[in-house]
């Protein structure tokens, strides 16, 4: 739905470049949504960068138009794109991207494809997209205060943010801040579980082969030594689908499920301790699929949540468990966008430098 119209309809849009699908989202100048439905469309990143720079613009475009905004009304577009990166706005070798994409200047390309659109510049910023959707839920759970914010977001990987007080992601001199999917998890508090081969290709134990899909197989295949018997051991399930069964067996009650989605929780939770130590946020967003209303019950995501905040406690200073607040995420597959859109919005507030 749309949210009501300014006599001055300054707008700054958000692109979540994503590589599979792809979206926008709009705020105005005070950071409220234009509209809170979301426009998407597939990526066609098979036919090349090009190609999905233009289906961008094209969809801004369609965006303006169903929200009765024109390019005038533009004040600036921000980007969310998966990494790794060679450097600002350039792609590095991204696992869901064809190569034609590595080194491939996104920043520059959509620069002057939004300039020759709207005739005229367009300042764009380019960032992570995990960074991005972090922007926006910090601004969602914090409201008007100055609090920083962590969001971790556990799906087929673990998405990490750290919002500062001023609104705009941590991004590390290598564009490369808060890759904390990649540290090493405490396994000596994990029952002393094995280190497992990441994705990354660490072989100390990341944190996102202990909390995410990328290494539920292997929690899956552990945990059936205590349940020889049940379903999932049955030698017609692969590893992947022992793995995408689990969630709706949690929401059963199957204590295999549960017993792994607990210990996923606990494990997300000594690395918030971990975190907290180095960040000292008073907010955790959990974000990703398992908070997915639609896709989890509240049951489940109170558990969740709870095992999370209990298990970080213990590790922290007093005043940090006193303020602590861990809260699900609220904006869903909004998130990347809004953020973007706001990142945009808070880059053109500051000082210019000469």
């Amino acid at each position: 739905m749309s949210i009501g119209r300014d006599s001055h309809p300054h707008v700054y849009i958000g692109t979540d470049g994503g590589a599979t699908t792809s979206k926008v989202a709009a705020v105005r100048s005070d950071g409220s949504p234009v509209s809170t439905k979301l426009l998407q469309a597939p990526t066609p990143s098979s036919t090349g960068p090009q190609a999905v720079v233009a289906s961008w613009v094209e969809a801004i475009a369609r965006y303006l138009e169903q929200n009765d905004l024109g390019w005038d009304d533009v004040q600036g577009v921000g980007l969310a794109i998966p990494g790794p990166y060679e450097r600002y706005g350039v792609f590095g070798k991204s696992p869901n991207l064809p190569d034609s994409f590595i080194g491939f200047d996104i920043y520059t390309a959509y620069a002057n494809a939004l300039a020759s659109r709207a005739g005229r510049v367009v300042p764009l910023v380019v960032g992570n997209d995990g960074n991005m959707g972090g922007v926006a839920e910090a601004q969602h759970v914090r409201g008007t205060g100055r609090a920083s914010v962590l969001m971790l977001a556990p799906g087929s990987g673990l998405g990490c943010a750290y919002v500062g007080a001023d609104g705009l992601p941590l991004d590390g001199d290598t564009l490369n801040g808060m890759e904390a999917a990649h540290m090493p998890a405490p396994l000596h508090l994990l029952d002393h579980i094995e280190p497992q081969r990441c994705g990354c290709g660490r072989t100390w134990g990341c944190v996102e082969m202990y909390t995410t899909l990328a290494g539920l197989p292997h929690l899956v295949e552990r945990a059936l030594k205590s349940y020889p018997d049940h379903d999932l051991a049955k030698p017609d399930y692969t590893g992947r689908q022992r793995a995408l069964a689990l969630r709706g067996l949690a929401q059963r009650g199957d204590p295999l499920a549960v017993e792994v989605f607990d210990f996923q929780a606990r494990a997300l939770g000594l690395h918030v301790a971990s975190l907290l130590m180095a960040l000292d946020t008073d907010f955790v967003v959990i974000a990703g699929g398992l908070m997915d209303p639609e896709a989890t019950s509240d049951a489940f995501r109170s558990r969740y949540l709870k095992i999370v905040r209990d298990s970080a406690l213990p590790y922290l200073w007093p005043v940090q468990q006193h303020r602590l607040r861990v809260v699900a995420a609220s904006l869903g597959d909004l998130s990347q966008a809004i953020g973007a859109a706001l990142v945009a919005l808070y880059q053109s507030r500051l000082p210019v430098q000469q």
